[in-house]
């Protein structure tokens, strides 16, 4: 291999050659297992969000393919309405060209001439990640199968009586035109205003103070002339009287009646509220509960009616009232609107005052306009009935959440639901299957021809509804409209229900639970088995990864690397204020100097994982990169001593006899608490914790002592064959399966690493992915072996302190005396000495007698044998002083600490027996260890 790891040399060519010999397939012989990959957008690139959540389903993947498990990771992506529409009509209107200018049918085969070229940015990036899925069987939303099932999972439900058409109010998009869901609403803190009105009593009614008319305060005051009512808490004292009385509209003159609904916060202003529910959700509720009329004052561009649009509460024509509104704000701009409508109320003394007032303004996420509540004929699914069934598919545990506390937020929202709105008023996307005579009379079925033979319609003149379908209505038939659903396919009686759904806590209600509400309704099983919820990606400082931030990484910019200039262009492009640009160039050159280097990307993932705790959000931090590209070439450097150390030897792979020193024996039974580590904490979806296993086994036992430690016997030319045929068959054998255990990880390092030295580790395939996973052997796990390496370490470490402390050259060898050592220890001494002579460079050993003085001497401790250097020749007398002084003080910090608690009444109460023990055996190592070397300091403070 090359002396250092380049990523960018290996990737590319490995990610090829594993697509193109079909590894990523269902090939298992054991018990499928399946994950669906959150479809991204077609419009999209890769951001964080995207890498870590590729990151923990690939690990998840790989590590049950090893498992031998049948495993399917089905890929795809989602048609994105209103985001893919949206670039296609950028690129029409460079053209000065409109979607109306060209019509539906040249519209629709535009977007697809659009996603036949660029479409496929994202799947790409996802290859370059490492993405095992299975790319054979991609999905996307709008292709053939997946609109069929789209068409039968509406057909089904509206049969069912799921699924109605109905005038409720939205989400409307003033600029785009159409509903949008909640999770396209971004709500901005603005400052902004809170006006106070006069609404005058009718028929001479009057306050308890005496007043004749009630004070309503308001943020949207061009709303009034939509007023339904005037709502003041039940208990109110000062409005009681006037429940069930009128006011008279200003502007408007209609009488609006006075309700009592708990809606109104009697502290809030004068604890008076208008009710607009043909403008305001919270309105639009405190409307159905008094069966107020619905007033709809707006087009849809948010501009003022000629005339009101006059609905009762369930959406049917209200003919008796009046509709009129003043003439003069009729086709004004509800903010123009607005303006007139304030500067009216002052003119006639109706406007009371206005307040400073914080605001949260709700904007379109793709357009930035102003959301409109609007009062539109939309479809709807009728959540109630499925909602039952979604939500005992969780209690009883069929469907378990990982962290456990996001079944409380899914609870909460499930018993809460609202009916789904599902018609987006866009050209792309899946058209809702129904048709219209010419008399209004709606048919549903799953094309024209259906509809006709059903209904009997003949030769009756049809047009079919334009509005299509909500994204996360096609999104929420994922599970099984990609295996072939409805038809019974294998794959479908395969790899569903599947098992595991990662995703973010943010779009549990969104995505999850609608998955849940549609899968058990119409396939009669839940979708998965297990919802791995994870945290949102932040930035160091635990901020959200923003464009007005300055603070969003890229991914591939990690992996790929990136320079200055090029960071700060994409930070900085398409911001409109100047000052804004600034700033972020001003923090990304003190962040990133020099761009961001090439890190690869195993090291990526492996961050990803080892930031995965359960659930909360994820503080990325460059450094862990940089950590973990160096735990990379740490990898990479061991790989090329072991192969320099057995190419072309005898490691014992053919049965010859083999002698294991105990330092095979040791690594070898830690590598089996690293597999039973790795293994544990991967089912319980603990990435952090497994990484972190596999990481101090590999950096701490194996690459920093056991490399060390096996030197004398493989370059030990008179050491005896069957010992260094035993430490080669170790050395590459544990190698070996560290590569297995790291391959969810990190595939491509450990998959280039593990095709260098299969040969030598007896072992064949084509790939480590399809190689088994590692599975402890706990009979050769040695307690033994374990302790006696252990005290080699310590006394190895006690005399490379004393070395550093007394600036002792790590070449000179030097002489040794142990003091108060056990049989144990002159054992250990015996059994390895050759290794300790060799790697702590000792010149000679020898135990102190009982009768005899020790020489000044600097000390290390292993257990309570001390290790003595004499100082004759090598003491500076002021550094050991200084050594000793800081090690005294350390040790009677310990001493006051633990004696503290001891001392303490209270913990000595309540503290259990075991841990009582525990700190006195503590203390008085303490005490002895601190008598000890303040006699030592005596001695050589006296010299």
């Amino acid at each position: 291999m090359d002396k250092t790891y380049q990523p960018h040399a290996i990737e590319t060519a490995l990610y090829e050659n594993w697509e193109a010999k079909g590894y990523f397939a269902p090939q298992g012989s054991g018990e499928p297992y399946t994950i669906m990959i959150p479809p991204p957008n077609v419009t999209g690139s890769l951001h964080m969000g995207h890498g870590f959540n590729n990151a923990i389903m690939d690990a998840l993947i790989r590590f049950r393919r090893m498992q031998g498990r049948n495993t399917l990771w089905q890929p795809g992506t989602d048609h994105a309405g209103i985001a893919t529409q949206m670039v296609v009509e950028r690129q029409l209107g460079a053209q000065g060209i409109s979607r109306h200018d060209i019509g539906r049918e040249k519209f629709l085969d535009k977007v697809w001439e659009w996603k036949a070229e660029s479409g496929g940015n994202i799947t790409r990036q996802i290859r370059r990640l490492g993405s095992s899925v299975d790319w054979t069987r991609e999905r996307f939303t709008m292709d053939d199968g997946l609109s069929e099932a789209v068409k039968e999972a509406f057909v089904r439900l509206h049969e069912d009586g799921l699924i109605y058409r109905g005038k409720r109010l939205v989400n409307w998009d003033t600029k785009l035109h159409t509903a949008i869901s909640d999770l396209e609403v971004e709500n901005h803190d603005e400052k902004g205003s809170l006006w106070n009105l006069r609404y005058p009593l009718a028929d001479g009614a009057r306050t308890a103070e005496g007043a004749d008319h009630l004070i309503v305060a308001t943020t949207r005051p061009e709303t009034m002339l939509g007023d339904a009512a005037v709502a003041v808490h039940p208990d109110d004292e000062r409005y009681k009287a006037l429940i069930g009385q009128y006011v008279e509209l200003p502007l408007v003159g209609r009488r609006i009646p006075i309700v009592a609904d708990d809606y109104c916060d009697p502290e809030f202003g004068t604890g008076c509220v208008k009710i607009t529910p043909a403008h305001d959700f919270n309105d639009y509720e405190v409307g159905k509960r008094h069966n107020l009329p619905l007033i709809n004052i707006f087009d849809k561009d948010a501009a003022v009616l000629p005339g009101a649009q006059i609905f009762n509460i369930d959406g049917s024509v209200n003919a008796l009232l009046d509709a009129s509104l003043p003439a003069e704000y009729a086709g004004l701009d509800r903010f123009e609107a607005r303006k007139r409508i304030v500067a009216a109320f002052e003119a006639l003394g109706l406007l009371e005052k206005i307040e400073d007032h914080a605001l949260k303004v709700p904007k379109g996420d793709r357009s930035g306009t102003i959301i409109e509540p609007w009062l539109t004929d939309q479809w709807y699914v009728s959540t109630q009935p499925l909602a039952e069934k979604a939500i005992a598919a969780v209690e009883s545990g069929e469907i378990q959440f990982v962290p456990k506390q996001y079944e409380n937020m899914y609870f909460s929202w499930m018993r809460d639901i609202q009916d789904w709105c599902i018609s987006r008023q866009l050209w792309w996307g899946h058209r809702i299957p129904a048709w219209y005579d010419q008399a209004g009379n709606v048919f549903v079925g799953r094309d024209e021809a259906e509809v006709r033979a059903r209904h009997n319609l003949g030769d009756l003149p049809l047009r079919q509804d334009d509005d299509v379908l909500d994204t996360w209505f096609s999104s929420g038939l994922w599970t099984f409209s990609t295996l072939g659903w409805p038809e019974q396919t294998e794959a479908l009686k395969t790899f569903h229900p599947t098992d595991v759904l990662v995703t973010g806590f943010d779009i549990i209600f969104f995505w999850v639970a609608r998955m849940i509400m549609l899968s058990t309704h119409l396939t009669g099983q839940i979708p998965f088995k297990t919802v791995y919820v994870h945290g949102l990606v932040r930035d160091g400082q635990g901020q959200k990864m923003s464009k007005s931030k300055g603070n969003v990484l890229d991914p591939l910019d990690i992996v790929d690397g990136i320079d200055l200039d090029s960071l700060l262009a994409k930070r900085t492009t398409g911001l409109m204020q100047p000052k804004l640009a600034e700033k972020i160039a001003k923090q990304t050159r003190a962040e990133f100097p020099e761009g961001i280097a090439s890190y690869g990307t195993d090291a990526l993932r492996f961050t990803f994982c080892s930031l995965a705790t359960t659930g909360r959000d994820v503080k990325f931090d460059m450094g862990r990169v940089e950590g973990y590209r160096n735990f990379c070439n740490k990898l990479w450097n061991a790989a090329n001593f072991v192969i320099e150390n057995t190419d072309g030897q005898d490691t014992g792979i053919n049965g010859e006899e083999v002698d294991l020193s105990p330092v095979d024996r040791w690594i070898i039974s830690a590598l089996q608490r690293c597999e039973q580590d790795v293994t544990r904490h991967l089912d319980a979806f603990r990435f952090d914790l497994a990484t972190q296993a596999l990481y101090e086994f590999v950096w701490d036992e194996y690459c920093a002592w056991y490399l060390e430690l096996v030197k004398p016997v493989l370059w030990d030319e008179s050491a005896p064959i069957e010992r260094q045929r035993g430490t080669r068959r170790t050395l590459v054998r544990v190698l070996e399966v560290i590569l297995r255990l790291a391959h969810p990880f990190m595939p491509f390092i450990s998959e280039e690493i593990w095709q260098r030295i299969k040969a030598q580790a007896g072992v064949s395939g084509d790939t480590l992915m399809l190689q088994p996973w590692p599975v402890a052997n706990e009979s050769r796990i040695d307690a033994a072996a374990e302790g006696d390496i252990e005290w080699v370490k310590q006394l190895m470490l006690g005399v490379r302190q004393i070395r550093g402390e007394m600036k002792i050259s790590m070449a000179k060898r030097i002489d040794i005396i142990v003091a108060n050592a056990s049989a144990e220890d002159l054992r250990r001494l015996d059994d390895n000495a050759p290794l300790l002579n060799k790697l702590a460079k000792l010149e000679s050993v020898r135990v102190l007698e009982a009768s005899e003085e020790a020489p000044m001497s600097a000390t290390a401790l292993v257990g309570e044998m001390q290790v003595l250097v004499p100082m004759a020749g090598l003491i500076d007398k002021e550094a050991e002083l200084a050594r000793l002084d800081k090690e005294i003080q350390r040790l009677q910090g310990e001493v006051a600490r633990v004696g503290g608690k001891l001392a303490n009444p209270g913990f000595v109460a309540k503290a259990p027996a075991e841990v009582l023990d525990k700190e006195r055996a503590k203390l008085a190592e303490a005490e002895q260890a601190l008598g000890k070397l303040l006699e030592q300091r005596e001695k050589i403070a006296s010299l």
